[in-house]
């Protein structure tokens, strides 16, 4: 597969997704391509290649869990161990180390709070998600948090003794060679970077503002780091062996399921840090992101010593754009064929069960048919747009999607085509909520 042929493809994708810039890192047959296109800005541009920072987002976390790994390792961390031997203002003394690296807390998604850019903003964060009431008991179910990732941030703080950007940077940038890798928009300004970017009324694109939201996220979601970098991240987790950071079998244990997912696109298991999934008996492991109009995905398949990092910088095509360009990487360079489920035909019974409001508490989701078709549209909570300090992102284009066994279904169109997802039931069979990316909608 050449060089040529993967920016070809990059930019066909590009230019059906309405995407200004992508940056693309493929690591195969025991080397590095890479593929940039387009600008970093509308606004401003200039030339996306593999040392353009983007923001990942939620593939921050595979770095935060890795510090905890080898905090672990080191014997400074016990996962076993209840979060508040750790951050005892916590308070929840039943809650472990490991239920916040494999999302099964039991704690919601997060709060939006801007707790500031200086060095107690973590802790101002756990003070107010220490607030939310549980949606489940710990172990229970699985249920991605943000916040949970960055109450973690906090337990490398306290352990550590340093801010939670200076110890990853001191434990893992530094010691691997990640000298693109960055937190403080400092650093970042003086490089070059992507913004993001929104689609508005009539199909043009808006620099996204502010280009990054609140310190107090910076463990779920805050590192910004060029292709080129994010692809030797890959690279250290596919076995480089850099003992004095984490040795090989640690990285191997983080890719061992630790717990199920039910239908959702990020998998069909959660590792230590990773999603994990098996596609044509090969085992996968990934993380997505998005940020404020950036959105970025990380996958290593470690038996094919491959790997691929996709980065992109526009909405709401950002996540499908990434998608498309993961799978076909998948089947042209090492033959792992990954794509969604087919949903069942139109059935005005099942239909009727689901139609109706839901919400938790940042959005609603409204669920309807349209003809023979189902309808899925969520949107941020006026109240919460209100109250927002900073200018939130638009709401999506309503979805089609269809059912699958189970009380299953499959986003069928739009930004999140393929993002899986249930129905629950009470015990007389009544569905009460709809969980969408991980998140639980209660109906209402």
């Amino acid at each position: 597969m050449s060089h040529a042929m993967l920016e070809k493809f990059v930019e066909g994708a590009a230019d059906r997704h309405g995407i200004p810039g992508l940056a693309v890192g493929v690591w195969v047959d025991g080397r590095e391509v890479f593929a940039g296109h387009g600008v970093t800005s509308v606004e401003n541009p200039l030339p996306v290649n593999e040392d353009t920072l983007f923001l990942l987002g939620s593939v921050t976390k595979t770095y935060t869990a890795t510090v905890i790994m080898r905090l672990a390792a080191e014997g400074k961390i016990d996962l076993d161990a209840p979060v508040t031997a750790y951050v005892p203002e916590f308070g929840r003394s039943d809650i472990t180390i490991k239920h916040l690296v494999n999302h099964t807390s039991g704690l919601d998604w997060g709060v939006m709070e801007d707790t500031g850019e200086n060095d107690d903003a973590l802790a101002r964060y756990v003070d107010y998600f220490a607030a939310l009431p549980p949606i489940a008991q710990p172990g229970e179910r699985t249920s991605y948090s943000q916040g949970g990732y960055n109450l973690l941030g906090r337990v490398i703080e306290k352990v550590t003794g340093m801010t939670f950007e200076r110890a990853v940077a001191e434990l893992l940038l530094q010691p691997l060679g990640l000298q693109r890798s960055f937190f403080s928009r400092e650093d970042v300004m003086t490089r070059r970077f992507a913004v993001g970017h929104d689609l508005g009324q009539g199909g043009t694109l808006t620099v996204s503002r502010p280009w990054r939201h609140w310190r107090g996220d910076a463990p779920g979601g805050g590192i910004a780091t060029s292709i080129g970098d994010l692809l030797r991240w890959a690279r250290f987790h596919l076995g480089e062996e850099r003992a004095e950071v984490v040795s090989a079998e640690v990285r191997s244990t983080m890719r061992v399921q630790t717990a199920v997912l039910r239908a959702s696109s990020m998998g069909d298991g959660v590792g230590l840090g990773w999603f994990l999934r098996e596609r044509d008996g090969v085992l996968l492991a990934g993380h997505g992101g998005s940020a404020n109009g950036q959105f970025a995905e990380l996958l290593v398949v470690p038996e094919r010593n491959f790997a691929v990092a996709v980065a992109s910088n526009a909405g709401p095509n950002g996540i499908p754009c990434n998608q498309e360009i993961v799978r076909w990487a998948l089947e042209h360079f090492i033959g792992v064929i990954d794509k969604d489920p087919e949903p069942e035909p139109f059935d005005h019974d099942k239909a009727a069960q689901i139609i109706g409001n839901y919400a938790n508490d940042a959005m609603t989701l409204q669920i309807r048919a349209e003809g023979a078709r189902l309808v899925l549209e969520a949107k941020i909570k006026p109240e919460l747009r209100e109250m927002a300090e900073v200018e939130l992102p638009q709401d999506h284009e309503p979805f089609e999607f269809g059912l699958l066994p189970g009380d299953e279904y499959v986003i069928t169109s739009g930004a999140f085509v393929g993002q899986r997802g249930f129905f629950s039931r009470d015990p007389h069979g009544i569905v009460v909520g709809v969980d969408l990316g991980g998140r639980l909608f209660g109906r209402v």
